[in-house]
């Protein structure tokens, strides 16, 4: 379609003072055909800019105006001449033309008619479209508000950079209508290492481009965490940060200090810390500080490269108080603090008089800055004492403990997380190690529907933290479900968190590459297709595939698409492992990704696992969600017992890791054969961490299978299930071995992220603990004697079983999602099948991983199986999850919802109180 000259004239004398209406409607911005015309380099055409000067988030917002600077120094890469212009009367003919406005005066863009879309009166929308007119074609670049306009004008950038035609890049024939799923959209940067991490941060040069990539990618708060380098403050070394206010600051009154560190150093901290904070500022994000730790006594230790002086028991609120204004005062770009308040930040859980001390900081500081606590331990007392500051307060619980698990919530915690009776481990830790254990490693309690405070949801960097991940399809999974009961959003530790903790820094690289070709000039360049994926996702689960432009660039147009859904695949693999297999809640103990083997045989070969039920053997360790997999030893119980209760089994999550690393290499081998520069450093570093994820899922689908035989030789005796694992056990070990080999050369010999040894050094350092247990196994088998008798046939059946490939038969049925229920009255839940199932159980809970599960025997009547949840349980603060175990005999059973073929879907339901 065409615009009207009146229309035109409209966009020219818009006037100031519109009002905002619940949708408004953009001239042009429906679907047209346009050529993509391409220019050689001097024959682009100039590009003009054009925003109302009466539009003042368009003309005169300081964020917006940097993000017209982007595009525009985007385009004079190619050599085009770039001007602004506040009418588009004003700007010559022959130019390629760009209309930008925000809602406050952009209604003037309203009136042509024919085809238009709606963009949702939302924070943060976005509208863009390319139509014609009189003069030529014209981009039309719309917001919301001031956010979405630098959205829309980023997203022009991104376009420009990764085009191979200016002007083709600028044509959005196809319209573009988002509005974010997530209110917040985060990613956190930790400083843990002196070492590694004080070359970054004194980056200017750094800055400025790693914080537009991410504004590109539409996070919306950038967090910069101190003091998180180590848990407790025992054997400290590297101690830089670690309490971080007297890094940044001298406070007047006090003489708190660091003898170990220059007057010059410190002030230059302040000051990087201000340059950090108005960067992010200027491109329209929030940018919060992290003050993880509070403690300043480092314990047990001699050899602390730095230490703090002139504080004690007696000051030490106070100070903290006053140099948390003074910071705020110092850095008004600041939106927000995080703060670890359980007994890792050094202070002893419940010490409310102390914290509401710290928080006059904030309440003084002259502004509203937003109080966000870490959840784990919190209880209401801390609640409470951060909501009498007067400012917004958010929690922000853990995701899959510290790791990355399948793209949903889990349905319960691990049975070492729920608070025993009269359990305390000490003042330091009294609540998150006793009566408040389940806070620790997921939601908690904290979503009860009256709340006065925001939930956001941290995902930490333990499962996978160096090689490649990016997974569109679980990405945009994962965006929905962190609005879960209306939750405000996530924030991701970024990848290579925890590289160097506590004092295992290593000067040079973070990526840990030993072949210098494949380094980037700053780490996170590596992983910028990775944060696209996520950010873009989190910000819009339904989003074209905006990341693909990184691939085509690199990859040429041939590889791109299979070099995505190869690391798509891969990227399933860990999650998968750790989701069916939670050998430890903490990162630091745990790390899938550098897997330091638990022995399948006996728990008397060392092993570093404590956060685990003994005896400390693979097949007795228990799911992250205990509620829908079972454990190794369990189901092979199960098993032998003919039973089965619908739980996902670990023979199928080794078949679905198979499935994950079969289509990897299968699309891998057609990346290679198409991708044009096999050279650039791009490619091969995802090359090499594909395929090394590849075999890493060979070996736990491998491993998994054999630990289940591992169990039947186990509980039943048989020495035929012996030889199978033993014969699977050594198969996974070549796989292992596999990666190892591979990463040899490409990674240094220790990629450190502690230091405990299992938190340090190779791939190939892991296969000395896997020989042992295979050697273990060995001298079973060796001993073991066959049977004289027939084989059970329950035993061979669980033999044939985890060699064979699962077969779960899901039957149609239809049920209505209940999506509200009020408070206080009965809720009858239905399912209508067409054959009704020998059993149908419904189980059923508060969302709080604070209780356990009800369940309840659903009646039949015809084709209709329905349950009542009862008024008394409906009557509480709580939504309500659900989901339906049906059993066609007492070997046979499903979960219902479940996963669904593509193993992304949130596998129960969620009422809310309406």
């Amino acid at each position: 379609m065409s615009i009207e000259p009146s229309a035109l004239s409209n966009f020219d004398n818009a006037v100031e003072g519109q009002t905002r209406r619940d949708f408004i409607k953009i001239i042009g911005l429906g679907s047209v055909a346009l050529p993509l015309t391409g220019f050689a380099m001097k024959d682009y055409p100039p590009v003009a800019i054009v925003s109302l000067s009466t539009d003042a988030v368009a003309s005169v917002s300081a964020p917006v105006q940097w993000a017209v600077g982007e595009l525009t120094t985007a385009l004079k890469v190619y050599g085009v001449t770039v001007k602004t212009y506040d009418s588009l009367s004003k700007a010559p003919a022959g130019c390629f033309y760009i209309a930008i406005a925000s809602t406050i005066t952009g209604t003037a863009l309203i009136k042509a008619a024919g085809a238009s879309i709606n963009i949702p009166a939302k924070r943060e929308a976005v509208g863009l479209v390319t139509t014609k007119h009189s003069k030529g074609l014209i981009t039309v670049a719309a917001g919301n508000d001031e956010r979405g306009l630098i959205y829309a004008l980023l997203e022009l950038a991104d376009r420009v950079r990764h085009g191979n035609d200016a002007i083709a890049a600028l044509q959005v024939s196809k319209a573009i209508v988002e509005q974010p799923a997530n209110r917040v959209r985060s990613l956190n940067r930790i400083f843990v290492s002196d070492v590694e991490d004080k070359p970054w941060y004194n980056d200017r040069a750094m800055w400025p481009q790693y914080l537009s990539m991410l504004a590109t990618q539409r996070f919306n708060r950038f967090n910069l965490g101190m003091g998180i380098g180590y848990d407790f403050l025992q054997n400290v070394t590297d101690a830089y940060f670690l309490f971080a206010y007297p890094f940044l600051l001298s406070v007047p009154g006090y003489n708190v200090h660091v003898p170990e560190l220059p007057n010059a150093e410190r002030d230059n901290n302040l000051a990087m810390l201000k340059f950090i904070s108005e960067q992010t500022a200027m491109r329209g994000m929030e940018f919060y500080l992290g003050i993880w730790m509070h403690g300043y006594e480092w314990l047990n230790t001699t050899n602390a490269n730095y230490n703090i002086k002139g504080i004690d028991k007696n000051n030490h609120g106070a100070y903290c108080r006053d140099a948390l204004r003074l910071l705020l005062q110092q850095c008004p770009h600041i939106s927000g603090i995080t703060f670890r308040v359980h007994g890792e930040s050094g202070v002893n859980e419940g010490s409310y008089t102390f914290w509401e001390t710290v928080f006059d900081g904030i309440k003084t500081c002259g502004r509203p800055v937003q109080i966000d606590m870490h959840a784990k331990g919190i209880d209401d007392g801390m609640i409470n004492t951060a909501l009498k500051v007067g400012v917004p307060v958010s929690i922000s619980p853990k995701y899959w403990a510290e790791h990355n698990g399948m793209p949903y919530h889990q349905a319960d915690i691990r049975s070492l997380e729920i608070p025993k009776e009269n359990t305390r481990s000490s003042a330091l830790m009294n609540l998150s190690g006793g009566s408040r254990s389940f806070t620790r490693y997921g939601y908690g309690d904290l979503l009860k529907e009256d709340r006065k405070y925001d939930v956001l949801t941290r995902v930490w960097p333990g499962t996978q933290r160096i090689l490649l991940w990016g997974d569109p399809q679980a990405a945009a999974a994962q965006s929905r479900i962190f609005s879960f009961c209306g939750s405000a959003g996530a924030e991701l530790m970024e990848p290579l968190s925890f590289k160097g903790r506590r004092g295992s820094g290593v000067a040079g690289d973070r990526c840990g590459y030993a072949d210098a070709s494949l380094k980037p000039r700053w780490d996170w360049q590596k992983y910028e297709y990775s944060l696209a994926v996520f950010g873009r996702t989190l910000y819009n689960p339904d989003t074209d595939a905006v990341w693909n432009r990184y691939l085509v660039k690199n990859f040429g147009a041939g590889a791109a698409t299979d070099a995505g859904l190869s690391l798509a695949a891969a990227s399933r693999i860990l999650p998968a492992f750790l989701t069916a297999h939670g050998a430890s809640a903490a990162n630091n103990i745990y790390w899938p990704e550098m897997y330091t083997n638990m022995p399948i045989t006996t728990d008397k070969i060392k092993s570093h696992y404590t956060d685990t039920p003994t005896p400390r053997v693979f097949g007795n360790v228990t799911p992250f969600d205990p509620q829908l997999f079972l454990g190794v030893n369990e189901y092979v119980k199960q098993l032998l017992a003919g039973n089965s209760n619908g739980k996902y089994t670990p023979i199928e999550v080794a078949q679905w890791i198979a499935d994950h690393a079969g289509e990897a290499e299968s699309h891998l081998q057609q990346m290679k054969l198409k991708a044009k520069n096999k050279t650039r450093p791009e490619y091969r570093r995802m090359e090499i961490d594909i395929n090394m994820q590849i075999m890493l899922g060979k070996f736990f689908a491998e491993k998994l299978r054999a630990g289940c035989l591992f169990a039947i030789y186990e509980q039943a005796k048989d020495r035929a299930a012996l030889e199978k694992a033993l014969q699977l056990y050594k198969q996974a070990r070549s796989h292992w071995a596999g990666a190892a080999n591979l990463a040899k050369g490409v990674y240094k010999s220790d990629v450190a992220v502690g230091e405990e040894k299992h938190q340090q050094g190779h791939w190939l350092d892991r296969l000395p603990a896997i020989d042992a247990d295979i050697a273990e196994m060995e001298k079973l088998l060796a001993t073991a004697q066959a049977s004289t008798v027939a084989t059970p046939p329950l035993v061979l059946t669980a033999v044939n079983t985890c060699l064979q490939k699962p077969l779960r038969i899901n039957p149609e049925v239809k049920h209505a999602p209940v999506k509200t229920f009020k408070a206080g009255q009965d809720i009858t839940l239905e399912l209508n099948m067409a054959n009704i199932p020998s059993k149908a159980i419904l189980h059923y809970r508060h969302v709080n991983h604070g209780e356990r599960y009800q369940q309840v025997e659903m009646k039949a009547v015809n084709k209709t199986l329905s349950a009542v949840i009862p008024a008394s349980y409906s009557k509480s603060d709580y939504p309500i999850a659900y989901y339906f175990e049906l059993k066609q005999d007492a070997a046979a059973a499903i979960l219902y919802p479940g996963f669904g073929a593509k193993l992304t879907d949130e596998p129960y339901f969620v009422m809310r109180q309406g």
